[in-house]
């Protein structure tokens, strides 16, 4: 792709975030939305494959419906109230109506068909846009709505996204769709504080895009994209592969990790409001993506599992040392003892 044509993309990419992120007006918002899925599409089908013109094409209606059903809510809210404000969002229908559609813009259950297939289909550059930065808009508007969104409704899909992000995850061989997957998890831990604590909320994503971000640039690097080939990799770049090992455990909230924190943080506020038993019911399903993210860390190391194919050795390559990986991975998983820092912030 062009040189110019990729900061073009890129710009626009960040304009369309900004603008959502930092608009008022209902109109403003669908505007920035609206730019950023057109942004993106040419980065998704650059290659020319016909897998990846498939993923595009699936990006675009799925996110063309989703913005066109917020800006129905937004219609909606302002012919019942008079109000274009994000935040005067208080109309029932047009609440859910918008969490309906944010649902389908992040991936949420029952509207994550499209996001394994799209993020499959794309090269893991952008696999990372889609996962980090394409989610940004859509939490954002969930964060500046979120007292006057259903939270039993938001409850029973972040319970149902993290059963069917495990449960749909242990079965697969490609390395894409088990982040995507993940990031579908990781959106019921989002969605079920939403409406008691929507700090918590974006604190959550903050540390699963760092960690995410640490992942796909480590496999970037290795040029990895299924489980038989991490299985040799770790001859390329053995420091990077075993720094991998503990960032996938971190992305699985295991302790000591950073990734343990908000989950730490999200089941202490639940049981607060006394929500005990939807706190123990997502914890026991995020033990189902617990399987293939000790699968993944497995593969990362320099001991390969039983096998009865000859699988070829990669080259260990000299190549130069990635500041943005060192730095993420680092910080993807040392962050838990400043935990009474960030607490307190919040």
């Amino acid at each position: 792709m062009n040189p110019q044509a990729k900061l073009i993309f890129a710009s626009s990419l960040l304009l369309g975030t900004t603008i959502t992120i930092t608009s008022n007006h209902w109109i403003m918002a669908w505007a920035g939305l609206e730019i950023n899925t057109l942004s993106i599409l040419p980065l998704i089908s650059k290659s020319h494959h016909p897998r990846a013109i498939e993923a595009a094409t699936k990006y675009f209606l799925t996110q063309a419906t989703a913005s066109a059903l917020v800006l129905f809510s937004s219609m909606t809210n302002a012919w019942h109230t008079g109000q274009w404000d994000i935040t005067q969002m208080t109309h029932p229908t047009s609440c859910l109506i918008l969490t309906s559609a944010i649902a389908m813009k992040l991936g949420m259950v029952p509207f994550h068909f499209w996001f394994p297939e799209v993020l499959q289909g794309s090269p893991l550059t952008t696999g990372l846009l889609l996962s980090t930065v394409m989610k940004l808009p859509p939490i954002t508007l969930l964060f500046m709505t979120s007292h006057s969104l259903n939270s039993t409704l938001l409850i029973c899909m972040a319970i149902m996204s993290a059963a069917m992000g495990g449960w749909m995850g242990l079965n697969q061989t490609q390395i894409r769709k088990i982040l995507a997957f993940s990031s579908i998890s990781h959106l019921g831990w989002m969605a079920i504080i939403l409406s008691f604590n929507p700090k918590l909320t974006m604190l959550n994503f903050y540390l699963y895009a760092l960690m995410t971000s640490a992942i796909f640039l480590t496999l970037n690097t290795v040029k990895t994209l299924k489980l038989s080939t991490l299985m040799t990799s770790w001859t390329k770049a053995p420091a990077l592969n075993a720094m991998l090992l503990l960032t996938l455990l971190s992305l699985a909230g295991l302790p000591p990790m950073t990734g343990f924190l908000p989950k730490w943080l999200i089941i202490q506020e639940l049981t607060k409001q006394d929500l005990a038993p939807a706190a123990t019911a997502i914890s026991l399903l995020s033990l189902l993506g617990l399987f293939f993210y000790l699968r993944l860390a497995y593969c990362s190391t320099i001991t390969l599992p039983p096998h009865t194919t000859n699988h070829m050795k990669q080259w260990h390559t000299h190549k130069s040392t990635n500041t943005l990986i060192a730095i993420s991975a680092v910080t993807s998983t040392m962050l838990l003892p400043i935990a009474p820092m960030i607490y307190a912030a919040l």
